[in-house]
């Protein structure tokens, strides 16, 4: 017996052995690095790189609305004097390299989360009450209302497909604005790009690619993507997103054009043909760029950015003579903006003015009114009464039915940076609406100091 078990004890340490010495040998070939940016970057096999940044602020919010417009805006619902800590985005990554020709990316993000009674939720006739209890949180939270991660992104990119071209499936940042104009306007702590207000897709899940015209020089480049267009939920419509821009660097580097488009069917019906396609422009000059590389986080940045999205058979509107017309419209957004040093590598500043449109079919001389079936296209204005003299407060949406006030948003501030991935950003959000069929201009001023960090990789608030 003891003989039993003692040959059974070396068998089992030689073939540990020999596991041990046969894992080492094909490791020494091709080492696994967990994390390291630097090595990552070269394209190594069996490398990758863990990393995160995060945005939030202390926010005083000195004027509220009236009638509670701007939708899915980040302080529409919030009554004045309310102040805050928050996060407002969290983002986890790991990109890892399978090998030189294929690599992954994993996302995990945390955002988009709103107190009690933000966004409004109302309807007409006695309106929509909601208790200030934590169970009406909306966002990405778990059931006891603590903050969650969600995928956002989950893609395998195959690397030179052909000369100059990746193509990646899975779910991936989108044309529309993420991997060109957001990095240029750097300040997505600060708020997001005018399409991304109006909540085109920032990510979805399909299969893309990636390329340039000329792979010495990258000057000229293209993306296309056909996805579900839903983002990170399952595709509940035959109708698929496809999204496409065309961009081209001047004057080595320091003017970039970009060109984009997208088309989406949302209803097709025999009686309703119903779908979305925007065109956007996007033209920006940076001061401090080379001939390898455009670079928005130093120097000065100029930048103008605008859309135009054509809604087919979206408006429904009630004629004052009777009858319903169903208008097709075309929404427009703009967007003006500089940002540069004052300090170099130390102090910046940056300042914004945008304006938008949500109908540019409204005639009060034939229609009463009009009902987008666009969301983020029809967002409604509200009559509402905060009741803090209860045991727990409450706030009662009532809507009006007024979805066509342009909207005018100003925000400035300055940028401290104490060290790289680390900023703080005093600033001001202000946000005006002025309906088109009635008299009621009014506004939301929100005062913040933000701040913004990040690890991992060489993420300087939004640059390249």
């Amino acid at each position: 017996m003891r003989n039993w078990i003692t040959k059974t004890i070396i068998r089992i340490s030689v073939v540990f052995f020999l596991s041990a010495f046969m894992y080492n040998s094909s490791e020494a070939q091709s080492p696994y690095v967990f994390s390291n940016d630097s090595l990552y970057k070269t394209g190594q096999e069996n490398t990758g790189r863990i990393w995160g940044y995060a945005f939030g602020d202390f926010a005083y919010k000195g004027h509220a609305d009236s009638l509670t417009r701007g939708g899915s805006n980040q302080y529409t619902g919030i009554e004045a004097n309310r102040n805050m800590f928050q996060f407002r985005r969290i983002y986890l990554g790991y990109d890892y390299n399978i090998s030189k020709k294929f690599s992954a990316e994993l996302l995990l993000a945390a955002e988009d989360n709103f107190p009690p009674g933000a966004p409004p939720v109302g309807s007409t006739g006695a309106g929509t009450t909601t208790t200030y209890a934590a169970g009406n949180s909306t966002g990405d939270l778990l059931t006891n209302q603590k903050m969650a991660f969600y995928i956002k992104n989950m893609n395998v990119r195959w690397k030179g497909i052909w000369k100059g071209t990746d193509f990646i499936i899975g779910e991936m940042s989108t044309p529309s604005f993420p991997l060109l104009s957001e990095k240029v306007w750097s300040y997505r702590s600060i708020e997001r790009t005018i399409a991304d207000i109006r909540r085109t897709p920032s990510y979805d899940f399909g299969v893309a690619l990636q390329g340039v015209f000329d792979p010495l020089t990258k000057n000229f480049g293209y993306n296309v993507l056909v996805a579900n267009g839903t983002s990170d939920k399952p595709d509940i419509t035959p109708y698929k997103w496809f999204y496409g821009d065309v961009y081209g660097y001047f004057m080595h580097k320091h003017i970039v054009v970009d060109i984009y488009a997208d088309y989406q069917r949302l209803n097709w019906t025999n009686t309703w043909h119903h779908s979305r396609q925007m065109w956007k422009g996007f033209l920006a000059w940076n001061s401090s760029a080379t001939d390898k590389t455009m670079n928005p986080g130093t120097g000065y940045t100029i930048g103008v950015e605008g859309f135009i999205n054509n809604l087919k058979a979206d408006n429904v509107a009630p004629k004052i003579a009777g009858g319903t017309d169903t208008l097709s419209t075309a929404p427009s957004g703009i967007s003006f903006y500089v940002h540069g040093d004052i300090v170099p590598n130390k102090l910046r500043f940056f300042i914004r003015y945008d304006m938008y449109n949500p109908n540019n079919e409204v005639n009060t001389a034939i229609y009463k009114s009009y009902s987008g079936n666009t969301s983020n296209y029809n967002d409604n204005s509200y009559h509402t009464v905060y009741n803090n003299n209860l045991a727990t407060p409450t706030v009662t949406y009532t809507t009006t039915g007024d979805q066509t006030y342009k909207q005018q948003f100003f925000t400035a501030g300055l940028d401290f940076k104490p060290t790289n991935r680390v900023h703080f950003m005093p600033n001001i959000w202000y946000n005006s609406y002025s309906s088109q069929i009635a008299s009621n201009k009014d506004h939301d001023l929100v005062l913040r100091l933000t701040f913004f960090f990040a690890f991992g990789k060489n993420y300087d608030n939004g640059g390249f």
